[in-house]
């Protein structure tokens, strides 16, 4: 499954987690038939768009649980329920219970695991949940009452072995049951029809796609950093290294700006730059290695000349309101990266995602050819570069 792909999943999951809490398996059908991807797919998509927040073992659990297929989810809950029932009805019987208060949480876990077969997809899955109900029940109260034969004063005598298969079979015809009676009584109790449930949601995914579509926008990144920084940093006076580095990053904007492109961000050295147009970020970042000479000569305080590498990829991106600056975990910035890593000191490197725009395309770039996160990419280096000089070697 491509990356575009597996980032839509995860934003029409999240967006319906935003509207809807955990979601069910109507949903997750939804989120299948709107995308193409297996039901699978989506589960672990669900479980990715869970809140940053640190979540509480029981939302962990539950997540998880969630996150199960149907019919696994049906037989773990039947699991759990007759460990619970056989459970109580081991220790009714070791203590003479005359409270009837271990009869009564047999008979609620009977009821929950009537309910919870009953809210199976089909009658097969309400069936095995119900069986495994009445297995899991009978063994469990047969291992414990065996257990509980040691102590002393406890009676000792379990239910004959054969009445496994009748729980087995009750079990099976009992969640078969009470699957065909609630299915047939959605309305009546308040349940919607997994079919109306699941158009609903698809339209509400048609709605969130449009959304997401008119919040899509189509620019090139401009990834900037500076070669050596760490070393530059060791060898110069602090003050030098702020007063050289803020110039840096207003080089690179004005740059930018002059070729009708913006910056988005920075950190620490790196600077990414933003563009509507492919043309004009590759344009920008050969004009910021042609004139960085300038930036040395000029504008440099430090002992030894600043080398840069730079980096431009295009791509699609989800702009919330159309607005670049909440983007920063996009993938073509990413790339953008990798590229501007990938690259030696004084070179443009141009994916082939932008060179696909410029004239002549990636061949027409020249330099060395390279692959860069599955994708290939020319080198750029400029023809003629003006001697990196900074101020201490112009005094020399």
């Amino acid at each position: 499954m491509s990356e575009d792909s597996w980032q839509e999943i995860l934003l029409l999951a999240t967006r319906l987690k935003a509207q809807h809490g955990e979601l069910d398996d109507a949903a997750v059908q939804a989120v299948s038939e709107a995308t193409g991807a297996p039901e699978d797919f989506v589960r672990l998509a669900v479980r990715s768009a869970s809140a940053p927040r640190k979540e509480t073992i029981v939302e962990r659990v539950r997540s998880s649980f969630v996150a199960f297929d149907p019919t696994v989810r049906r037989v773990t809950m039947a699991s759990v329920l007759g460990v619970v029932g056989g459970l109580a009805a081991a220790i009714g019987a070791a203590l003479k219970d005359a409270s009837g208060f271990m009869g009564s949480v047999v008979m609620v876990a009977t009821i929950a695991a009537l309910w919870n077969a009953g809210v199976a997809k089909t009658a097969r899955d309400g069936a095995l949940a119900g069986a495994t109900f009445g297995g899991i029940g009978f063994f469990v109260l047969t291992l414990f009452t065996f257990i509980f034969g040691f102590l002393p004063n406890v009676p000792h005598e379990g239910p004959s072995p054969i009445l496994l298969l009748v729980s087995v079979i009750v079990g099976l015809l009992a969640g078969a049951g009470s699957q065909a009676i609630v299915h047939g009584n959605r309305k009546k109790l308040g349940i919607k029809d997994p079919i109306e449930e699941r158009h609903e949601l698809l339209e509400q995914l048609a709605s969130i796609q449009d959304r997401l579509r008119s919040d899509e926008r189509f620019v090139t990144f401009l990834s900037v950093d500076i070669v050596g920084s760490t070393r530059l940093k060791e060898e110069n006076d602090p003050l030098d290294i702020e007063f050289t580095f803020g110039e840096y990053h207003k080089f690179v904007q004005a740059m930018a700006e002059r070729y009708s492109g913006r910056l988005h961000s920075t950190a620490g050295d790196g600077v990414t730059c933003v563009f509507e147009n492919p043309s004009m970020a590759y344009a920008a970042g050969r004009a910021l290695l042609s004139s960085l000479f300038e930036f040395n000569s000029f504008r440099n305080k430090l002992k030894s000349p600043i080398e840069v590498r730079a980096g431009v990829n295009t791509g699609s991106v989800h702009a919330p309101g159309q607005s670049l600056t909440n983007v920063n975990f996009a993938h073509v910035i990413d790339v953008a990266a990798h590229m501007q890593k990938a690259g030696e000191p004084g070179t443009l490197v141009v994916g082939e995602s932008t060179a696909r725009y410029l004239p002549g395309g990636l061949e027409a770039i020249g330099g060395r050819m390279l692959e860069v996160h599955n994708s290939r990419a020319a080198m750029w280096r400029p023809r003629h570069q003006m001697p990196l000089l900074s101020p201490s070697t112009q005094d020399a």
